[in-house]
């Protein structure tokens, strides 16, 4: 019966699928995973649809041949194979056999992508920045104004890294009050608020977080990393408590900011404490380890492991977890994991660290959209520290971590299901 079943399935896939096919494989075989997904967003810029095979030597890409996309592959070191109907209508039969953990999920549109970066965007990098410039993958910057105009709205898809919502300026203080570029920060986000008529950089900077929670309960896609997953959340929940020193803000903070914190407003987190000190570098017990105790990690045992969940029954999971290996090399940031246990319930884990309560990966909805955190900073270095120059992706083309960002920026562009009601 099985083997009649498969007979069927190739004959309706050679059907369904007569023109010879562009395969781009996504195993450990594959060249440039990086560029890769650059091809792909390529062809759907292009009116070009394209199969996102779950779980099929992985998370491969199927679409129609052409010599374009054939000779931009071939330009941009993208490995891959040229296969007749009859070949690529196997490959469907096996991927959506009912007893393989894979499926195939349609890409349709290309998605439009807003990055936030502030303007004074030294010391850092932003491994999505990086990213989407190494893949050739066009996207556009927005801030504040952007944000609380509305303008965000008519993007799908929207990055944060390592911005701090809660206006403590990445509790640099105590380390950095006297650098340049830290001054700077202070004169251009004080400027900025004060002309967007807020008097504080704090009250601003929580109008932002709600602007961009609201985005997203529209049906906007949210994709944080470092410390932006953790101040959003921060700021969402002290929507109406000053928990700002006086040195960045000129007032001290309310002294039962803690017993005022309003979690049900968080996206992601829940029960957590904020980290009061202004000279202490860190905002809350969310993150995971403490700041202060990646100097006792080791390393080179540092792994964290990514879940396997059904292609066929979770299938937004499954898409955000391809990748060509399920152990992944740690790298640390301002945020570099989140406490299992302040973890709301409803949130799906992707990724921890086995063994601990380090959640690396999660996932969630809110109203029609969705948001997703990672944490870490850049997943090419271990440690990213103020000052250190860019990473050089053209030496990073197969890094399973960056394969995570790339995952979050196809998503929009995935068959949207209707939801149940």
């Amino acid at each position: 019966m099985k083997k009649i079943l498969f007979v069927m399935l190739v004959l309706f896939a050679a059907t369904a699928f007569a023109q010879s096919k562009l395969f781009i494989y996504m195993d450990l075989k594959q060249t440039n995973d990086i560029k890769a997904y650059g091809v792909a967003y390529y062809a759907l810029e292009h009116k070009i649809d394209v199969d996102w095979l779950l779980n099929y030597r992985g998370g491969s890409f199927m679409m129609d041949y052409n010599d374009d996309l054939a000779n931009m592959c071939r330009i941009r070191g993208v490995a891959f194979d040229e296969l007749s109907a009859a070949q690529a209508a196997e490959i469907y039969a096996v991927v959506q056999n009912a007893d393989n953990n894979m499926d195939v999920v349609r890409l349709e549109k290309a998605p439009k992508i807003a990055v936030y970066i502030p303007p004074n965007y030294k010391p850092w990098d932003d491994a999505v920045t990086l990213a989407l410039n190494y893949a050739q993958i066009p996207y556009t910057q927005v801030w504040d104004q952007d944000v609380l105009d509305g303008k965000i709205n008519k993007f799908d898809w929207l990055h944060l890294h390592h911005e701090d919502f809660t206006g403590q300026y990445g509790k640099f203080y105590g380390t950095y009050a006297n650098a340049p570029w830290y001054q700077e920060e202070v004169a251009t986000y004080e400027k900025e608020a004060h002309r967007l008529g807020f008097k504080k950089v704090s009250d601003e900077k929580k109008a932002v977080a709600e602007a961009i929670k609201q985005y997203v309960g529209r049906g906007g896609f949210l994709f944080a990393m470092c410390s932006a997953t953790e101040t959003l959340d921060i700021a969402l929940a002290a929507q109406h408590v000053d928990i700002c020193d006086a040195v960045f803000d000129g007032d001290p903070p309310d002294p039962n900011a803690q017993e005022k914190l309003d979690y049900a407003n968080c996206l992601a987190f829940q029960n957590f404490k904020i980290i009061e000190n202004p000279y202490v570098y860190g905002f809350s017990n969310i993150n995971d380890p403490p700041n202060d105790m990646v100097q006792f990690r080791d390393p080179s045992t540092d792994y964290f492991t990514l879940f396997k969940f059904s292609a066929k029954y979770d299938p937004v999971p499954t898409m955000l977890t391809q990748d060509q290996v399920n152990v992944i090399h740690n790298f640390m940031g301002q945020t570099t994991s989140f406490r299992k246990d302040l973890i709301k319930p409803d949130v799906i884990i992707m990724g921890q660290k086995e063994g601990t309560q380090e959640v690396k990966y999660i996932h969630g909805d809110f109203g029609k959209g969705t948001w997703t955190f990672l944490g870490g900073h850049d997943p090419a270095a271990y440690e990213h520290l103020v000052g250190d120059p860019p990473t050089d992706l053209s030496l990073h083309k197969n890094s399973p971590g960056y394969r995570l960002i790339l995952n979050n920026i196809l998503f929009p562009a995935a068959q949207r299901k209707p939801q149940k009601t």
